[in-house]
């Protein structure tokens, strides 16, 4: 495996450890502060729509900076939400920092790192090592997203031990980020300044693939539109109200969705060999959509994690094969603004609904947010299989 690839995944496993514990604490940390659902909603949504609005100037503009230069630049912004999280108490600058930084309510990658890394591992492997690389990228970014919320429990432990008050242990949390931040930028450091590809096949504007990727980008929105109503800070907030969990519980429960989907990736390598990348980004989803949709009619809690477990072991198996079949579809001149063109709507989209989310989990505790999301994915499924199931690619034409 190329060393470039590795350090990629060390900064992305750094960065998922920190997103996995920030994802939970979250919306703990601003109800402590005195808020409410709506706004922590609000706050939810706005780190989105900062988030796809960087995404979008790196989109349009990446071409004409090197890579590490861009990443470098991104874990400085991460360094700066963690400490503006960690000073600021009061809705208005916690709102700024959410805008503008990087903070990310989904334990997921939703971030401006996400379309720069994919660019690079598409520069850096063959077509054939395309996916298993995008299903390793994934799978440790799940694993460290899983052990980040077993690292939730932790203000209690550090209440515990040092009398501190839990709002404080919560902002010792969010330095910790920061530092994480400082971490993945001394990893990205190692990045030659230029990769060789760049040289060969400096990057590009959407050319002859604009046409396909934009429509891509409008379904990958309407997905990321239903994936923004159970990001896992309004998922954990649904848990909070419902069952009354706690913070300890809730962050064994991620664990082992986050290990569930780790799992799956490595599945979604062989399953996409055989099937195709299409075919195993739609029909595995819409199983996971439909658990998705009965989580709020079920009786109590052990049911609940049930179908959150079973949800987990399936609805991410497109996540890698999604990734490797934009990059494929692509020249790779173009792959840096197909990356960041497809994920911009996606956090734009995703932007509007945890504000929904929130608003309805004020109202009632039911879980509305759950079945709209479920409903919604699936027509972005069948919409998906319609559209591109006779678009290939290069590996899948041999």
């Amino acid at each position: 495996m190329s060393i470039h690839v590795n350090r990629l995944l060390v900064a992305k496993g750094l960065r998922a450890f920190g997103d996995g514990y920030v994802s939970l604490l979250l919306p703990l940390y601003l109800l402590e502060l005195g808020f409410s659902p709506l706004h922590v909603g609000i706050i939810a949504t706005t780190t989105l729509i900062g988030s796809g609005l960087l995404t979008l100037a790196v989109g349009l503009h990446a071409w004409r900076y090197h890579y590490r230069s861009l990443l470098l630049a991104a874990s400085a912004l991460m360094a700066i939400t963690g400490f503006g999280f960690a000073l600021f108490t009061d809705f208005w600058p916690l709102l700024l920092v959410a805008l503008v930084g990087t903070l990310n309510p989904s334990s997921g990658d939703v971030s401006v790192f996400m379309p720069l890394e994919h660019a690079v591992l598409s520069r850096v492997v063959t077509d054939r090592q395309r996916t298993p690389t995008f299903a390793r990228y994934s799978l440790v970014g799940s694993l460290l997203a899983a052990a980040g919320s077993l690292a939730a429990a932790l203000p209690a432990a550090i209440v515990g031990v040092s009398g501190m008050s839990s709002t404080n242990a919560i902002q010792a949390m969010f330095l910790l980020y920061a530092l994480i931040a400082c971490a993945s930028g001394f990893v990205y450091r190692g990045l030659p300044k230029a990769l060789a590809t760049e040289v060969q096949q400096p990057m590009a504007p959407l050319q002859k693939s604009k046409k396909t990727i934009y429509t891509l980008a409008a379904l990958f929105s309407l997905d990321a539109f239903a994936g923004g109503f159970v990001v896992q800070s309004m998922v954990a907030l649904w848990l909070y109200q419902r069952f009354d969990l706690s913070l300890a519980a809730a962050g064994v429960v991620f664990f082992w969705t986050g290990v569930l989907t780790a799992a799956s990736y490595l599945v979604a390598v062989r399953v996409a060999g055989r099937f195709g990348l299409v075919n195993t980004m739609v029909y595995t989803h819409i199983p996971s959509s439909v658990c998705l949709m009965l989580l709020p009619f079920v009786p109590d809690l052990g049911y609940a994690i049930a179908l959150l477990f079973l949800r987990s072991a399936l609805s991410q198996m497109d996540v890698p094969t999604r990734s490797s079949y934009v990059m494929a579809i692509v020249t790779p001149a173009e792959r840096p603004a197909a990356a960041s063109i497809t994920s911009v709507p996606r956090s734009l989209a995703s932007a509007l609904s945890p504000f929904l989310a929130g608003y309805m989990l004020g109202l009632s505790a039911f879980g509305w947010p759950l079945v709209v999301a479920g409903g919604v994915k699936i027509v972005y499924d069948l919409l998906l299989l319609a559209l591109f199931r006779k678009i290939r690619p290069p590996e899948e034409e041999d």
